[in-house]
């Protein structure tokens, strides 16, 4: 579904933040990409969703180039970004939220009430608090309207960014096992993650990214065989 090619990026000239990375997203599952912090995971996502452009290295998804496109082209073609923090706008109730979110076919209200509902009956916090501003939320509940703002569209391809960061366990498990339900009804996921047993538990197959750079690759088995050693690098190259 998604391919990137020898793909060099920074935010300033001349300072490369990942260098030269090329990965495959197969669709219907979960690819996970684990490292230390600095290691380039979000800037790589910001890459692929055309908010940075690549110095050099070509983007494919259902294989069409989309390195110089814009992000409203990309979402247009099936694609959603929940970056890492919180994407909502606080001054807005829970369902505006939403609705902008479908802002793509906004004008069919039978299709835009269908797609609410399906995103209420998966987030049923959701609806209980669908007329309240976004700043009265918990964090959890913040989370899931990211999610459910990006969802609204149904896309074939979700890319999500640190799902789990500051939320309670409790909350984190649900968070996680809403993306398996995402899967299941039939988008493809690429989850950036510093939770490295988390994105094991749910991912299918999964890189390592150190330095900018892809260090390892392959199914979830084999990082299960070596999760120790994985772990023990990351801390040290932190």
């Amino acid at each position: 579904m998604l391919k990137v090619e020898y793909v060099t990026s920074g935010y300033v000239e001349g300072i490369d933040i990942i260098t030269d990375v090329s990965l495959e997203i197969k669709e219907g599952i979960i690819t996970g990409m684990i490292g230390p912090n600095g290691a380039g995971k979000s800037t790589l996502l910001k890459v692929i969703f055309a908010f940075l452009n690549p110095r050099q290295g070509k983007i494919l998804f259902e294989g069409q180039e989309i390195q110089n496109y814009l992000p409203s082209q990309l979402k247009w073609m099936g694609m959603s970004y929940v970056p890492q923090g919180f994407s909502t706008f606080p001054q807005l109730t829970v369902e505006d939220n939403l609705l902008l979110g479908a802002w793509i076919f906004r004008r069919d209200k039978k299709l835009l009430d269908q797609r609410l509902k399906e995103v209420y009956e998966f987030f049923p916090l959701l609806r209980e608090r669908r007329k309240e501003k976004a700043t009265y939320l918990s964090g959890g509940i913040l989370r899931m309207l990211c999610i459910g703002k990006e969802i609204i569209t149904k896309p074939k391809l979700l890319l999500i960014d640190e799902p789990s960061e500051g939320l309670a366990p409790k909350i984190v498990k649900e968070i996680y096992n809403f993306l398996l339900k995402i899967k299941d009804q039939g988008t493809t996921i690429f989850l950036v993650d510093q939770n490295i047993m988390k994105a094991l538990e749910v991912s299918d197959y999964m890189y390592l990214l150190e330095m900018g750079q892809i260090k390892q690759r392959g199914p979830k088995e084999e990082f299960e065989e070596n999760i120790r050693e994985i772990i023990r690098d990351s801390l040290i190259s932190r």
